[in-house]
């Protein structure tokens, strides 16, 4: 039987986006850099782990699946074809957390809001 190992998010800037996301998510952090990932970039010919095509964010000790964000040339259009649902004890101090992440309100429901990343992808928080 198969287990989500990995969600992986098409983006304009993966390092930026992946930062967002580690700071959003309760215990997700992004991936430390050692030597050897940073020899893998420079031997790809990218000289900084700000223009990896590729960031691992990864959970904490309580789990979860990681998160990948992964350069893609073309920009996003159109609704997303799957979006993360999240859940929060205080729903209207997260979102002004989550503004100032980057992140924005895109409407408001009487049981969740819609919020979009700094990419524009949407992600629901629940009451």
């Amino acid at each position: 039987m198969a287990r989500i190992r990995d969600v992986v998010v098409d983006c304009g800037h993966p390092a930026s986006l992946a930062r967002f996301w580690a700071a959003v998510l309760d215990g997700y952090a992004v991936a430390p850099y050692d030597e050897a990932e940073l020899a893998r970039l420079r031997a790809a010919g990218i000289d900084s782990s700000e223009d990896d095509p590729t960031v691992l964010v990864e959970p904490g000790p309580e789990g979860g699946p990681r998160l990948f964000f992964q350069l893609v040339p073309e920009p996003r259009t159109g609704k997303n074809r799957l979006h993360l649902d999240l859940r929060c004890d205080d729903v209207d101090g997260e979102i002004a957390r989550i503004a100032d992440l980057g992140g924005r309100v895109q409407d408001t429901f009487d049981d969740h809001v819609l919020l979009v990343d700094p990419e524009g992808n949407e992600f629901c928080l629940q009451r």
